[in-house]
Protein backbone atom coordinates (compact mmCIF):
# COMPACT_ATOMS: atom_id res chain seq x y z
CA UNK A 1 0.00 0.00 0.00
CA UNK A 2 1.16 3.60 -0.31
CA UNK A 3 2.17 5.55 2.32
CA UNK A 4 0.27 8.52 0.44
CA UNK A 5 -2.77 8.16 2.73
CA UNK A 6 -4.26 11.98 2.52
CA UNK A 7 -5.17 11.46 -0.91
CA UNK A 8 -9.10 13.25 -1.67
CA UNK A 9 -12.03 10.89 -1.32
CA UNK A 10 -12.68 7.76 0.50
CA UNK A 11 -11.00 4.52 -0.50
CA UNK A 12 -12.70 1.39 -1.02
CA UNK A 13 -11.29 -0.36 2.01
CA UNK A 14 -12.43 2.41 4.23
CA UNK A 15 -16.31 2.28 2.66
CA UNK A 16 -16.45 -1.47 3.01
CA UNK A 17 -15.08 -1.31 7.01
CA UNK A 18 -18.08 1.29 7.72
CA UNK A 19 -20.02 -1.26 7.51
CA UNK A 20 -18.73 -3.61 9.79
CA UNK A 21 -20.28 -3.03 13.63
CA UNK A 22 -18.03 -1.13 15.89
CA UNK A 23 -17.15 -3.08 18.96
CA UNK A 24 -17.87 -1.49 21.95
CA UNK A 25 -15.12 0.23 23.32
CA UNK A 26 -13.41 3.03 25.76
CA UNK A 27 -12.40 4.80 22.56
CA UNK A 28 -16.02 5.36 21.57
CA UNK A 29 -16.50 6.55 24.44
CA UNK A 30 -13.64 8.75 24.73
CA UNK A 31 -14.99 10.47 21.45
CA UNK A 32 -18.03 11.57 22.99
CA UNK A 33 -15.98 13.52 26.03
CA UNK A 34 -13.76 15.40 23.87
CA UNK A 35 -13.66 18.24 21.13
CA UNK A 36 -10.94 17.68 18.80
CA UNK A 37 -11.76 20.87 16.65
CA UNK A 38 -9.52 23.28 19.05
CA UNK A 39 -7.11 20.60 19.92
CA UNK A 40 -6.34 19.68 15.78
CA UNK A 41 -6.46 23.45 15.48
CA UNK A 42 -3.53 24.15 17.80
CA UNK A 43 -1.21 21.38 16.33
CA UNK A 44 -1.93 22.67 12.96
CA UNK A 45 -0.94 25.73 13.98
CA UNK A 46 2.27 24.74 16.05
CA UNK A 47 3.53 21.92 13.89
CA UNK A 48 2.52 23.52 9.87
CA UNK A 49 4.41 20.09 8.68
CA UNK A 50 3.55 19.92 5.36
CA UNK A 51 6.15 16.76 4.32
CA UNK A 52 7.56 13.97 6.41
CA UNK A 53 11.40 13.39 6.99
CA UNK A 54 11.76 11.64 3.81
CA UNK A 55 9.21 13.81 1.72
CA UNK A 56 6.26 12.46 1.67
CA UNK A 57 3.25 13.65 2.56
CA UNK A 58 2.93 13.99 6.74
CA UNK A 59 0.62 12.45 8.83
CA UNK A 60 -2.35 14.62 10.12
CA UNK A 61 -1.04 15.87 13.88
CA UNK A 62 -4.33 15.28 15.33
CA UNK A 63 -3.98 11.75 14.49
CA UNK A 64 -0.60 11.13 15.27
CA UNK A 65 -2.28 12.92 18.97
CA UNK A 66 -4.58 10.27 19.56
CA UNK A 67 -1.84 7.63 18.72
CA UNK A 68 0.27 8.95 21.52
CA UNK A 69 -3.10 8.26 23.85
CA UNK A 70 -3.47 4.89 22.60
CA UNK A 71 -0.02 4.14 23.06
CA UNK A 72 -0.45 4.98 26.70
CA UNK A 73 -3.50 2.98 27.48
CA UNK A 74 -2.23 -0.14 25.90
CA UNK A 75 0.74 0.37 27.13
CA UNK A 76 2.79 -0.11 24.02
CA UNK A 77 6.35 0.61 22.70
CA UNK A 78 6.79 2.46 19.97
CA UNK A 79 7.37 -0.11 17.59
CA UNK A 80 4.29 -2.39 19.79
CA UNK A 81 2.20 0.88 18.16
CA UNK A 82 3.56 0.60 15.03
CA UNK A 83 2.55 -2.96 15.11
CA UNK A 84 -1.02 -2.51 16.33
CA UNK A 85 -2.39 0.15 13.94
CA UNK A 86 -1.26 -2.88 11.19
CA UNK A 87 -4.07 -4.51 12.35
CA UNK A 88 -6.29 -3.17 15.05
CA UNK A 89 -9.59 -1.53 13.58
CA UNK A 90 -10.36 0.16 16.24
CA UNK A 91 -6.88 2.08 16.50
CA UNK A 92 -7.27 2.80 12.94
CA UNK A 93 -10.91 4.40 13.19
CA UNK A 94 -10.06 6.28 16.69
CA UNK A 95 -6.71 8.13 14.58
CA UNK A 96 -8.89 8.68 11.57
CA UNK A 97 -6.73 7.05 9.31
CA UNK A 98 -7.26 5.16 5.83
CA UNK A 99 -7.71 1.53 5.24
CA UNK A 100 -6.40 2.31 1.67
CA UNK A 101 -2.60 3.43 3.17
CA UNK A 102 -0.27 2.61 5.08
CA UNK A 103 0.32 3.91 8.84
CA UNK A 104 2.86 5.71 11.13
CA UNK A 105 5.71 3.29 11.58
CA UNK A 106 7.88 3.59 15.00
CA UNK A 107 10.19 6.39 13.86
CA UNK A 108 7.51 8.83 12.61
CA UNK A 109 5.40 8.32 16.15
CA UNK A 110 9.01 9.18 18.15
CA UNK A 111 9.44 12.09 15.73
CA UNK A 112 5.97 12.87 16.24
CA UNK A 113 6.08 12.81 20.28
CA UNK A 114 10.02 15.06 19.68
CA UNK A 115 7.90 17.23 17.74
CA UNK A 116 5.60 18.27 20.63
CA UNK A 117 7.96 18.54 23.74
CA UNK A 118 10.26 20.49 21.66
CA UNK A 119 7.52 22.89 21.08
CA UNK A 120 6.16 22.81 24.93
CA UNK A 121 2.89 21.25 23.20
CA UNK A 122 2.48 18.73 25.59
CA UNK A 123 1.90 21.32 28.94
CA UNK A 124 -0.69 22.84 26.34
CA UNK A 125 -2.76 19.76 25.09
CA UNK A 126 -3.07 19.05 28.51
CA UNK A 127 -4.71 22.34 30.07
CA UNK A 128 -6.52 22.51 26.80
CA UNK A 129 -8.00 18.58 27.35
CA UNK A 130 -8.41 19.82 31.42
CA UNK A 131 -10.55 22.89 30.06
CA UNK A 132 -12.59 20.70 28.63
CA UNK A 133 -13.17 18.33 31.35
CA UNK A 134 -13.82 21.56 33.67
CA UNK A 135 -16.53 22.53 31.25
CA UNK A 136 -17.87 19.16 31.15
CA UNK A 137 -18.29 19.77 35.35
CA UNK A 138 -15.91 16.67 35.54
CA UNK A 139 -12.92 18.14 36.97
CA UNK A 140 -13.63 20.40 39.76
CA UNK A 141 -10.77 22.21 41.54
CA UNK A 142 -12.34 23.32 44.99
CA UNK A 143 -9.25 21.34 46.10
CA UNK A 144 -6.31 19.35 45.11
CA UNK A 145 -4.41 16.59 47.01
CA UNK A 146 -0.76 17.07 46.41
CA UNK A 147 2.08 14.03 46.39
CA UNK A 148 5.50 12.90 44.76
CA UNK A 149 5.84 9.39 43.29
CA UNK A 150 9.48 7.77 42.04
CA UNK A 151 9.57 6.97 38.36
CA UNK A 152 12.97 4.78 37.74
CA UNK A 153 15.20 5.66 34.87
CA UNK A 154 14.77 4.05 31.69
CA UNK A 155 18.79 2.63 31.60
CA UNK A 156 20.02 0.50 34.63
CA UNK A 157 22.64 2.50 36.66
CA UNK A 158 26.01 1.46 36.64
CA UNK A 159 28.97 2.65 37.53
CA UNK A 160 31.72 4.03 35.55
CA UNK A 161 34.85 5.82 36.65
CA UNK A 162 36.84 7.89 34.00
CA UNK A 163 40.38 8.55 35.15
CA UNK A 164 42.00 11.63 33.12
CA UNK A 165 45.48 13.12 33.77
CA UNK A 166 44.95 16.85 34.97
CA UNK A 167 47.12 19.68 33.56
CA UNK A 168 50.68 19.71 34.90
CA UNK A 169 52.93 22.26 35.25
CA UNK A 170 56.12 22.36 34.06
CA UNK A 171 58.08 21.62 37.99
CA UNK A 172 54.89 19.02 39.39
CA UNK A 173 52.75 16.37 38.42
CA UNK A 174 49.03 17.43 39.08
CA UNK A 175 47.74 13.99 39.51
CA UNK A 176 44.65 12.39 38.06
CA UNK A 177 41.18 13.25 38.16
CA UNK A 178 38.13 11.13 38.50
CA UNK A 179 35.13 11.62 36.90
CA UNK A 180 32.06 9.06 37.72
CA UNK A 181 29.18 8.67 35.87
CA UNK A 182 26.04 6.33 36.59
CA UNK A 183 23.99 6.16 33.67
CA UNK A 184 23.40 7.25 30.16
CA UNK A 185 20.80 9.06 32.00
CA UNK A 186 22.56 11.85 33.26
CA UNK A 187 19.51 14.23 34.71
CA UNK A 188 18.29 11.36 36.86
CA UNK A 189 19.75 11.13 40.28
CA UNK A 190 19.73 8.76 43.06
CA UNK A 191 17.60 8.84 45.97
CA UNK A 192 16.52 6.41 48.77
CA UNK A 193 13.03 5.99 50.01
CA UNK A 194 11.97 3.14 52.81
CA UNK A 195 15.61 2.28 52.71
CA UNK A 196 15.79 0.99 49.41
CA UNK A 197 17.77 3.17 46.57
CA UNK A 198 16.59 4.48 43.66
CA UNK A 199 17.95 5.89 40.42
CA UNK A 200 15.53 7.94 38.10
CA UNK A 201 13.01 10.83 38.21
CA UNK A 202 10.08 12.08 40.76
CA UNK A 203 6.53 13.08 39.63
CA UNK A 204 5.30 15.92 41.85
CA UNK A 205 1.34 15.66 41.21
CA UNK A 206 -2.00 17.27 41.88
CA UNK A 207 -5.46 15.52 41.55
CA UNK A 208 -8.58 17.19 42.65
CA UNK A 209 -10.20 16.28 45.98
CA UNK A 210 -13.53 15.39 44.17
CA UNK A 211 -12.83 13.21 42.11
CA UNK A 212 -9.27 12.44 41.58
CA UNK A 213 -8.23 13.52 38.10
CA UNK A 214 -5.15 14.89 37.49
CA UNK A 215 -4.76 18.71 37.14
CA UNK A 216 -0.78 19.60 37.32
CA UNK A 217 2.28 18.24 37.86
CA UNK A 218 6.01 18.30 36.80
CA UNK A 219 8.96 15.95 36.83
CA UNK A 220 12.26 16.21 38.94
CA UNK A 221 15.10 14.73 39.35
CA UNK A 222 15.00 11.52 41.76
CA UNK A 223 16.91 13.44 45.15
CA UNK A 224 14.30 17.01 44.86
CA UNK A 225 12.50 17.41 48.07
CA UNK A 226 9.13 17.28 48.30
CA UNK A 227 8.11 20.15 50.47
CA UNK A 228 9.78 22.14 47.57
CA UNK A 229 7.99 21.66 44.73
CA UNK A 230 4.47 22.52 46.40
CA UNK A 231 4.00 25.37 45.31
CA UNK A 232 5.15 24.93 41.57
CA UNK A 233 2.33 21.92 41.97
CA UNK A 234 -0.46 24.28 43.55
CA UNK A 235 0.33 26.65 40.30
CA UNK A 236 0.36 24.27 37.93
CA UNK A 237 -3.17 23.22 39.36
CA UNK A 238 -4.65 26.46 38.27
CA UNK A 239 -6.51 26.55 42.14
CA UNK A 240 -8.89 29.34 42.83
CA UNK A 241 -8.22 31.26 45.82
CA UNK A 242 -11.26 29.03 47.77
CA UNK A 243 -9.39 26.10 47.12
CA UNK A 244 -7.74 23.66 49.61
CA UNK A 245 -4.31 21.97 49.57
CA UNK A 246 -4.24 18.78 50.87
CA UNK A 247 -0.36 16.84 51.25
CA UNK A 248 1.13 14.21 53.65
CA UNK A 249 3.86 15.50 56.47
CA UNK A 250 6.49 15.75 53.88
CA UNK A 251 4.72 19.10 52.81
CA UNK A 252 5.01 20.02 56.18
CA UNK A 253 7.05 23.55 56.61
CA UNK A 254 6.53 26.57 57.99
CA UNK A 255 7.55 28.00 54.43
CA UNK A 256 4.66 25.95 52.63
CA UNK A 257 2.04 27.06 54.89
CA UNK A 258 2.76 31.04 54.85
CA UNK A 259 3.10 30.32 51.06
CA UNK A 260 -1.06 28.82 50.85
CA UNK A 261 -1.87 31.61 53.34
CA UNK A 262 -0.31 33.97 50.91
CA UNK A 263 -1.85 32.60 47.90
CA UNK A 264 -5.20 32.59 49.78
CA UNK A 265 -5.58 29.29 49.48
CA UNK A 266 -6.84 27.07 52.60
CA UNK A 267 -3.66 24.81 54.48
CA UNK A 268 -4.53 20.90 54.22
CA UNK A 269 -1.00 20.04 54.82
CA UNK A 270 -0.95 17.05 57.68
CA UNK A 271 1.08 18.08 61.05
CA UNK A 272 4.24 16.65 61.97
CA UNK A 273 5.58 16.43 65.23
CA UNK A 274 8.54 17.66 66.38
CA UNK A 275 11.60 17.19 69.03
CA UNK A 276 9.77 18.60 72.76
CA UNK A 277 6.47 19.23 71.26
CA UNK A 278 3.75 16.15 70.59
CA UNK A 279 0.40 16.60 68.20
CA UNK A 280 -2.80 18.00 69.85
CA UNK A 281 -6.08 16.22 70.02
CA UNK A 282 -7.01 18.33 67.07
CA UNK A 283 -3.95 17.77 65.01
CA UNK A 284 -4.03 13.97 65.35
CA UNK A 285 -7.69 14.54 63.96
CA UNK A 286 -6.97 16.85 61.26
CA UNK A 287 -3.97 13.80 59.97
CA UNK A 288 -6.28 11.27 59.93
CA UNK A 289 -9.31 13.35 58.15
CA UNK A 290 -6.82 14.16 55.65
CA UNK A 291 -5.40 10.76 55.18
CA UNK A 292 -8.56 9.35 54.18
CA UNK A 293 -9.05 11.62 51.63
CA UNK A 294 -5.30 11.39 50.47
CA UNK A 295 -5.76 7.98 48.54
CA UNK A 296 -7.32 9.67 45.54
CA UNK A 297 -3.57 10.64 44.39
CA UNK A 298 -2.07 7.34 45.22
CA UNK A 299 -5.03 5.43 43.10
CA UNK A 300 -3.90 7.51 40.22
CA UNK A 301 -0.05 6.78 40.59
CA UNK A 302 -0.77 3.22 41.41
CA UNK A 303 -2.81 3.27 37.66
CA UNK A 304 -0.13 5.06 36.46
CA UNK A 305 2.51 2.91 37.21
CA UNK A 306 0.34 -0.87 36.99
CA UNK A 307 -1.74 -0.19 33.88
CA UNK A 308 0.13 2.36 31.74
CA UNK A 309 3.43 0.83 32.85
CA UNK A 310 5.06 4.12 34.22
CA UNK A 311 6.62 2.69 37.23
CA UNK A 312 9.83 2.78 34.85
CA UNK A 313 10.63 5.69 32.55
CA UNK A 314 10.49 4.98 28.68
CA UNK A 315 12.97 7.57 27.68
CA UNK A 316 15.99 9.19 28.55
CA UNK A 317 16.11 13.14 29.93
CA UNK A 318 13.99 15.45 32.42
CA UNK A 319 11.58 16.58 29.16
CA UNK A 320 10.87 13.58 27.47
CA UNK A 321 10.18 11.95 30.98
CA UNK A 322 8.04 15.20 31.69
CA UNK A 323 6.61 14.69 28.23
CA UNK A 324 5.52 10.66 29.46
CA UNK A 325 3.91 11.70 32.75
CA UNK A 326 2.06 14.52 31.02
CA UNK A 327 0.59 12.00 27.82
CA UNK A 328 -0.19 9.58 30.76
CA UNK A 329 -1.95 12.13 32.67
CA UNK A 330 -3.95 13.42 29.37
CA UNK A 331 -5.02 9.48 28.75
CA UNK A 332 -5.55 8.67 32.16
CA UNK A 333 -7.84 11.87 32.91
CA UNK A 334 -9.73 10.89 29.18
CA UNK A 335 -10.72 7.40 30.05
CA UNK A 336 -11.59 7.70 33.84
CA UNK A 337 -14.21 11.06 32.24
CA UNK A 338 -15.60 8.70 29.45
CA UNK A 339 -17.75 6.08 31.78
CA UNK A 340 -19.23 9.59 33.75
CA UNK A 341 -20.73 11.16 30.69
CA UNK A 342 -22.98 8.43 29.59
Amino acid sequence: MSNRFDKPGVGFLDLAVSQLKKAKTFLVDVERVVDWAPIEKLLRKKLRRNQDAVGNPAYPPLGMFKVLLVQRWYNLSDQGMDDALADRISFRRFADFSFDYDTPDSTTICRFRNHLMERGLDLKLFDLLGRQLEAHKIIIKQGAIVDASIVTSSRRPKKIEVVEPRESGEEEDSGYEVTTSYSEDVEAAWTVKAKKPYYGYKIHMATDAEHGFIIGGHVTPANRADTKELMEVVEESGLCEVSMVLADKGYASAHNRINLEKAGITDGIMYKAARGRQLTEAEKLMNRVISGIRGKVERAFGTLKRDYGFQRARYLGRLKVQMEFLLSAMAFNLKKAAPMLE
